[in-house]
């Protein structure tokens, strides 16, 4: 049997009902870095919104880049694990490897519309199954060894984000 392997994205949006202090602190920071970048592309005040300014204003979308420096440190806090995804046991397990920093909406004179979103990139995983709800993954084991797996509830803001398929190493000789 081919082994499939996939990467997992999850989405994380992070706005003014956020409730957890990490959560808080990206809210706050990446609001304050926003209305600081905003100005570059605002000298004439003309604008409130992020919407207003990437329709109006030619490089705008830069501030995505320019905003996401100011939730680095927060993002090195999780030392590489997702956030919020658990296994069946409770547990966080899903590391991850790269991100994906989005300002989603913002304004500059309402702090409540700030919201933002985080995508996470997981190592690649072996998926053996699906069982209801959930996915039954493992990280790639050294061959002989058992693999140590998780069961992965499929929940909103999750995927699957790419699926590779590869040829077992099975070393089963044909009697033929």
């Amino acid at each position: 049997m081919p082994n499939r392997l996939i990467t997992l994205c999850y989405r994380k949006i992070v706005d003014a009902n956020s409730t957890k202090p990490w959560e808080k602190l990206v809210f706050e920071d990446s609001y304050t870095e926003f209305k600081m970048q905003a100005q570059l592309y605002n000298q004439e005040k003309k604008y409130r919104s992020f919407a207003e300014l990437k329709q109006h204003v030619p490089g705008a979308d830069k501030l995505h880049f320019l905003v996401s420096a100011a939730v680095l440190g927060y993002l090195q806090q999780l030392n590489n694990m997702v956030p919020d995804i658990l296994n069946n046991l409770g547990q966080h397990f899903l590391k991850f490897d790269q991100f994906q920093f989005q300002i989603i909406n913002s304004d500059i004179l309402d702090k409540s519309k700030h919201q933002v979103a985080i995508k996470f990139y997981s190592q690649p995983l072996i998926w053996h199954d699906t069982l209801n709800q959930y996915l039954l993954v493992s990280e790639s084991a050294n061959s002989g060894e058992p693999a140590l797996t998780h069961l992965l509830a499929i929940q909103p803001y999750l995927s699957i984000y790419s699926l590779q398929t590869q040829a077992s190493q099975n070393h089963e000789t044909n009697p033929g």
